[in-house]
């Protein structure tokens, strides 16, 4: 799988900014077909960084409603990057 088809875009919240800054840690949606040894290997690729662990979620899409119509969200797939030591990656350089 093509590097630039595994990760679609940084998940940038609260919670992940928090995670970066005490554990090195971010986090990224993706392919769902991906699996993490792909992931590693794409964001060692694009971001020059040394990767050492890779966790994944399979977020199931939610429920909506607008009026009497009822209809459903994408399901996606969200993974956890920790970096080693020392690595850093900044999406917001000026």
């Amino acid at each position: 799988m093509n590097i630039y088809g595994v990760i679609r875009k940084p998940l940038v919240t609260e919670k992940t900014t928090l995670e970066k800054d005490a554990k090195n840690v971010i986090a990224f949606e993706v392919e769902r077909s991906a699996n993490k040894i792909e992931i590693k290997e794409a964001v060692e690729k694009l971001f020059k960084v040394e990767v050492t662990a890779v966790k994944t979620v399979n977020v199931a899409g939610k429920l909506k409603r607008v009026g009497r119509q009822v209809g459903k969200r994408s399901n996606w797939k969200k993974a956890y990057v920790s970096l080693k030591e020392g690595s850093n990656v900044d999406f917001f350089e000026v």
